[in-house]
C-alpha cells in the first residue's frame, strides 16, 4: 500500500490551518529567514502552533530553509533549523548543500543533531537520473523533482532512486530551470536564490532580430501559463510520485482553500479507484464546505507543460497576470464608458455585484475594474477609458464564490469507534473502549448506579444518538454495545459526558502518523561514482565554504562560486524548455521556418541574447 501525499502551500498560519482543513497532507512554510519568498516569512511560534494543529491529523509541516547561505549566514541558518525542529516540523526542503555538511557535523561550537528529515528543493534542478542519485547518496530522503519533467524522465528518476518523489502538481510556472535564473540578479541585483525575485520573466519585452528589425513589441515574451495537472495525478502516482504539490507560499488564504479542496477530491477518487494500492498520507474526513472550481480563482490560463513528452503552446504573453474566466465580449459602451453591455461567451454565466473584471487594451495593457452594480448582462462602474467594443471581458474576481469559500468553511474530522460492555454486580459497570482511526485507544470505565432501563431498545437508541455526536474534531460512532438482559438507566448528560472525556483523553495522547511507503523498486542502480560533473559551476550555486567542502569531498576537481558572488562572464541567465520560437511559429525544426539565428530582448534599454539549443530543444537567455 502506498501512500500519497497532497502538500499544500501556505504563507502564514492561518493559511497553513486552512489547507489541513479542506484536505492538505502536509504544509510547507517558511520560517523567519531564508526562505526562498521574502515576503513570506513567519515566527517559531506560529510553526510551532501549527504543527500542533496538524499533527492532530497526522499530517506533516515542512519549511522552507532553500535560499543559498553566505558564510555569515550559515550558523544563524543551523539556529533555525534546530529551532524548527523543536517546534515539531517534520522536515526541512533545503537548496544549498551546507545544511547538508551541518547536519553531519554541526558548525562552530553548535554539535546539536538535525532528526528531521532533509528534503532536496526544486532549487537543485533535479532533472537526470544522476543528479537524483548523488542528492540521495548525500542523504535527501526526498528529491523535489524539475517541473518540466515529461512522465517519462519522472520514470527514469523513479528507477534510479528509491527515496521519496515529489513533484508541482498546480500553480505558477517558471520559465527557467528552477534554481538556475540569473535574470532577476543581472537586472536588480536581486537574486532569486536569494528569495528576491523581480519576476523578469513577467515583464514586457520587445523581441528583435540581429539587424535590430522588431520582430514582436511589447508582449510578456518569457510569461508562462500556470501549471494543472488535476487530471494527470494516477499517471503521476503510477511513475512514482509520492507527494503532489501545489505552488503559492504568496497567494491568499481563498486561493489555497479552493485549489486544496480542488485536488484533494480528485486523490481521493484516485484512492477510491484502486483501495488496494494507494491510501491518503494523514487522516480525517473533510465534511462542508464548498465546491471548489479553479477557474474561478487566480490563473493565467493553464497547461501541462512538458508532461507528455511534447511541446504545446505554453506561453501567456498577452496576460502576465491573472485574467480570470471569459465571460463574454463587450458588445456596447455609454459615453463615459461607466456601463457595458456584454454578450456572454456561456449561458452559465452569472455576473455579481462587486465582480472583478480584466481585458486587453488596444494598446497590450491588462486594465481592471470592479462591476458596482451587476444585472443580466450589464454592468455599471465607474468609467473605464480603454474599454471598447468587441473587447473580451474576464472575470478575475467572482464575488459570489469569495463570499462561499469565506461562509462555507470545511471542518476535517477523525473517525472514533466506541464499543460498550455492560455489567451489573452491585451497580452497573460501563466499559467503553475507544479506537480512533489513526490508531490510539482509550479504555475507560464509568459507574452508571444501579438503576435499570424500563425501556430497552429506547436506551440503545438514546446510548447510539448521545455518543455518536462529534466533539472537538472526533466523529464519534457506536459500534457494539454488549450487555445481557438489562441495561442501566444512563441520562442523556452522562452519556455526554463520557464522550467529552473520551475526547479529552484522545486530546493528551500523540496522534499516530504515517510514514510515507514507496513501493518495492526492483534492479535499482546507484552506481559508485555519485558526483555527475567534476567541475563544479556557477549553476550549483554554491555560495559558502561548507557547500563547496561537500563537492570537494565527493570528489570534485574545482568548484566555481556562485553567480550572485561573481557575476560570471558568458552565463547563461536561464535556460529552458519554452522556446520563444516555437511559440511564434517560427520553428526550423517544428514549423520549416528558416533559420532566424540568434533574436534578442529588449526592456529599458536592456538587451538580452536568445540561443537556440535545437539538440536539446532549449532556449538560453544571456547577456547581450
Amino acid at each position: 500500500m502506498r501512500q500519497l501525499e497532497l502538500l499544500a502551500p501556505a504563507r502564514d498560519i492561518q493559511v497553513g490551518i486552512a489547507a489541513i482543513d479542506c484536505g492538505a497532507d502536509a504544509v510547507y512554510i517558511a520560517g523567519p529567514q531564508f526562505g526562498a519568498r521574502q515576503a513570506a516569512g513567519n515566527s517559531i511560534e506560529d510553526i510551532r502552533n501549527l504543527c500542533t494543529y496538524a499533527h492532530k491529523f497526522g499530517a506533516r509541516i515542512f519549511v522552507a530553509l532553500n535560499t543559498i547561505l553566505y558564510n555569515e549566514e550559515l550558523e544563524p541558518a543551523y539556529r533555525q533549523i534546530l529551532a524548527v525542529q523543536e517546534a515539531g516540523v517534520d522536515a526541512i526542503i533545503v537548496q544549498d548543500m551546507a545544511i547538508m555538511e551541518m547536519a553531519r557535523n554541526g558548525i562552530g561550537n553548535i554539535r546539536e543533531e538535525i532528526r528531521v528529515p532533509l528534503h532536496a528543493s526544486t532549487q537543485c534542478a533535479i532533472r537526470t537520473p544522476e543528479q537524483a542519485r548523488f542528492l540521495e547518496s548525500l542523504g535527501f530522503s526526498r528529491l523535489i523533482l524539475e517541473r518540466e519533467l515529461s512522465l517519462e524522465q519522472i520514470l527514469a528518476i523513479r528507477k534510479a532512486v528509491t527515496c521519496e518523489l515529489e513533484f508541482f502538481v498546480h500553480g505558477a510556472l517558471c520559465v527557467c530551470y528552477s534554481g538556475q535564473c540569473y535574470l532577476s540578479e543581472k537586472i536588480a541585483g536581486r537574486s532569486a536564490n536569494r528569495g528576491a525575485c523581480i519576476q523578469a520573466c513577467r515583464s514586457r519585452y520587445d523581441l528583435a532580430d540581429a539587424s535590430g528589425n522588431i520582430l514582436v513589441r511589447d508582449k510578456a515574451l518569457l510569461s508562462l501559463k500556470d501549471y494543472n495537472l488535476r487530471n494527470r495525478l494516477e499517471e503521476l502516482a503510477e511513475a512514482g510520485i509520492t507527494s503532489f504539490k501545489i505552488e503559492g507560499r504568496l497567494k491568499n488564504i481563498s486561493y489555497v482553500k479552493n485549489v486544496v479542496r480542488d485536488y484533494s477530491l480528485a486523490l481521493d477518487n484516485l484512492i477510491a479507484k484502486n483501495p488496494s494500492e494507494y491510501e491518503r498520507g494523514s487522516y480525517g474526513t473533510i465534511n462542508g464546505g464548498f465546491t471548489p472550481d479553479t477557474a474561478k480563482t487566480f490563473n493565467r490560463g493553464y497547461t501541462e507543460l512538458f508532461l507528455d513528452g511534447r511541446r504545446e503552446r505554453w506561453a501567456a504573453m498577452d496576460a502576465a497576470k491573472s485574467m480570470g474566466e471569459e465571460v463574454g465580449t463587450i458588445i456596447s459602451l455609454n459615453r463615459d464608458k461607466s456601463a457595458i453591455t456584454i454578450r456572454p461567451s456561456r449561458k452559465d454565466i452569472v455576473l455579481n455585484n462587486g465582480d472583478g473584471f480584466s481585458f486587453v487594451a488596444r494598446n497590450g495593457d491588462i486594465c481592471g475594474f470592479r462591476g458596482d452594480v451587476c444585472d443580466g448582462n450589464s454592468i455599471k462602474s465607474k468609467a473605464v477609458p480603454d474599454a471598447y467594443t468587441g473587447a473580451t471581458l474576464y472575470r478575475n474576481i467572482n464575488a459570489a464564490f469569495e463570499k462561499e469559500l469565506e461562509k462555507n468553511s470545511c471542518t476535517r474530522m477523525l473517525s472514533v469507534d466506541v464499543s460498550f460492555e455492560l455489567v451489573k454486580e452491585a451497580e452497573w459497570l460501563v466499559s467503553a473502549l475507544a479506537v480512533s482511526e489513526d490508531g490510539r485507544r482509550i479504555s475507560c470505565s464509568y459507574n452508571a448506579g444501579d438503576q435499570n432501563a424500563n425501556n430497552l431498545e429506547r436506551m440503545l437508541e438514546m446510548v447510539k444518538g448521545q455518543i455518536g455526536k462529534n466533539t472537538g474534531i472526533y466523529s464519534f460512532h457506536v459500534t457494539d454495545i454488549a450487555y445481557s438482559d438489562a441495561l442501566p438507566f444512563m441520562s442523556a448528560s452522562f452519556l455526554n459526558s463520557i464522550r467529552r472525556d473520551i475526547a479529552e483523553k484522545l486530546d493528551c495522547m500523540p496522534c499516530g502518523k504515517k510514514d510515507l511507503l514507496l513501493r518495492d523498486l526492483e534492479n535499482v542502480d546507484k552506481g559508485e561514482d555519485m558526483l555527475p560533473q567534476k567541475k563544479i559551476c556557477y549553476k550549483k550555486n554554491t555560495s559558502n565554504l561548507l557547500s563547496e567542502k561537500v563537492y570537494m569531498s565527493c570528489g570534485a576537481e574545482s568548484v566555481e562560486p556562485a553567480y550572485e558572488l561573481k557575476h560570471v562572464a558568458d552565463a547563461e541567465l536561464m535556460r529552458t524548455k519554452y522556446c520563444i520560437r516555437y511559440e511564434l511559429g517560427m520553428c526550423p525544426k517544428h514549423h520549416g521556418n528558416r533559420n532566424t539565428g540568434d533574436l534578442f530582448l529588449l526592456n529599458n534599454g536592456q538587451r538580452f541574447a536568445l540561443h537556440f539549443d535545437c539538440r536539446n530543444c532549449e532556449m538560453t537567455v544571456s547577456e547581450a
